[in-house]
């Protein structure tokens, strides 16, 4: 037990270090009272930096400053009644911080990069987590993996008196295993990386391939399996091995027989999770790994539940075929951001929803089939999976003519927001700011960015949120652009998302930035929500 609870320890130090935030500087403050009665208290301010480092003014309330402070601790004084926030950020030789603000008349208030990754980070290290508990169930029913589940357990519960405890740390190999992939893809990339490689529209061409590739192997075109050797020998020297270390051969057999159905759902959550946070990658396999541990961990704690489970059969069969037209949908949302990113125009919206329609129709029309030949139980099963396609194929209809069907909005083309005049250029938008002395929105955005297209979907598409923004002059800056700009050899894209990381600390989407006509920065930035009224009480005109 020992050697497991220090592999965990192992497996866990990295999530540990990744959560540190650095804090080169530490402000403090207090209260001077004046020498003379009528006179006005003051407040001294001061910021104690971290040797190695040195501190920037960006801003003094409304003031300008962009002087470097190196001396520590630094102090400013100001009057009780005129305490203003202080923007600032610091940077040693290798990296600089994320512009932060400090108030003394209230908590220091999140920086650009906190107010994405804050609560919302918190919220979407959620989703990841229960994506991938929904991708490990759906594992489950898959032919590489519910016959060895009988298999699996039988030998452990045959293998000596411990059989019980064996499995339970079978299933925490299987963890183990799967929560090392995570952090295995984010320790190789770094969260940056991850981030670029989301939303790289190469990446998701090739992911695309791979995907129907999956889904025609699931159609029975053909199979795909890993050389029989690596599982032979693998499951060998478990045979041969004893303690945890045994175990621990034996989950890897399991991962490594199952890819062929387990390989398209892992590959899906590691990209999606890949633009979230440095977590997410580990947090998606956790929960991916946790529901496909749990079936084989309950039928040693009950293994009378063996006899009453189903057999591998043409329902098996009917699973993965559904699968496979539910993979097909899904990889569209990857041809798309790469057809975006480049300009081709293939998918359209329309397109793009015509497909997904004959995706689930095709669902239908596969389960109706010979449906008279199977007894009443799977009849029943059938008909739970029939009617909710068909009423979602129905749903999408509407899309085909501009209708914004919302269930779809992380997945499918952007719709084209009437009402509102859009900039893509960064400096054509602030001259015509400029030129007009309307203030002015940027919207920092990518095509592979999910939650970005939510937001479209349920704020920006919002009536009350488009008349408001009559107001601003709107600048749209996609990051994953990948055609050139000035045939320069940079794209479009990369300038969109310096402009972002150092004219305002962030590298994460959605992002908006709300400035005045000569293009001072009036608010904190905006991060994702869904909630109209939250982004209208943030506009300031």
């Amino acid at each position: 037990m020992k050697r497991i609870l220090l592999l965990i320890a192992i497996i866990c130090l990295p999530l540990m270090a990744s959560a540190q935030i650095v804090e080169a500087v530490k402000w403090s403050g207090e209260v001077i009272p004046a020498a003379a009665a009528g006179a006005v208290d003051s407040v001294r301010l001061t910021a104690t930096i971290q040797e190695g480092w040195h501190m920037t003014l960006i801003n003094v309330g409304e003031e300008e400053i962009g002087e470097e402070i190196y001396d520590s601790p630094f102090t400013l004084t100001f009057a009780a009644n005129e305490v203003v926030p202080i923007r600032y950020n610091s940077c040693n030789d290798q990296m600089c911080t994320a512009p932060e603000i400090y108030s003394y008349e209230a908590s220091p208030q999140p920086s650009p990069q906190e107010r994405v990754s804050g609560n919302n980070g918190s919220r979407s290290l959620w989703v990841i987590f229960f994506l991938g508990l929904l991708g490990g169930l759906l594992a489950i029913f898959t032919p590489c993996v519910w016959p060895i589940i009988p298999m699996t357990v039988s030998f452990f519960l045959k293998r000596t008196d411990k059989g019980l405890q064996n499995a339970i740390l079978y299933g925490l190999s299987i963890i183990i295993l799967y929560v090392g992939l995570g952090l295995l893809v984010t320790i190789a990339f770094g969260a940056s990386a991850l981030n670029d490689l989301s939303t790289n529209a190469v990446v998701n061409i090739v992911f695309f391939l791979i995907l129907v590739v999956f889904a025609l192997s699931f159609f029975g075109l053909f199979e795909i399996t890993l050389p029989d050797s690596w599982s032979t020998a693998l499951d060998s020297k478990a045979r041969s091995t004893g303690g945890f270390l045994s175990i621990l051969l034996m989950a890897f057999t399991l991962v490594i027989v199952s890819f062929s159905c387990t390989g398209p759902i892992i590959g899906t959550l590691l990209v999606e999770a890949a633009g979230r946070s440095l977590l997410a990658p580990a947090i998606g396999m956790l929960g991916f790994a946790i529901a496909l541990a749990l079936p084989f961990s309950l039928f040693a704690l009950f293994p009378q539940w063996l006899k009453q489970a189903p057999k591998s059969g043409d329902w098996m069969t009917a699973f993965k075929v559904v699968l496979a037209f539910i993979e097909l949908a899904l990889s569209l949302k990857f041809l798309s951001v790469a057809d975006m990113a480049y300009g081709w125009g293939i998918l359209p919206r329309w397109l793009f929803i015509a497909i997904w329609i004959a995706c689930f129709l095709g669902i239908a029309v596969y389960l109706l089939w010979n449906i008279r030949n199977v007894n009443l139980t799977r009849k029943i099963i059938r008909t739970i999976v029939i009617v909710p396609s068909v009423a979602f194929a129905c749903y999408l209809v509407p899309g085909l003519w501009g209708a914004p069907v919302k269930a779809i909005s992380a997945f499918a083309p952007p719709m084209e927001i009437e009402g509102r005049e859009v900039f893509n250029d960064y400096e054509e938008g602030m001259a015509y700011a400029r030129q007009t002395g309307k203030p002015v929105i940027i919207d920092f955005t990518g095509y592979g960015c999910v939650n970005c297209r939510k937001m479209e979907t349920y704020v920006l598409d919002n009536d009350s949120v488009k008349a408001r923004l009559q107001n601003y002059v709107f600048i749209e800056l996609f990051v994953d652009h990948r055609l050139d700009t000035d045939n320069d050899g940079e794209s479009e894209g990369t300038e969109n998302s310096r402009i972002q990381r150092e004219q305002f600390g962030s590298n994460a989407q959605p992002f908006f930035v709300q400035l005045d006509a000569r293009g001072k920065q009036v608010t904190e930035p905006m991060a994702f929500t869904t909630d109209p009224e939250e982004f209208i009480r943030w506009l300031k005109y």
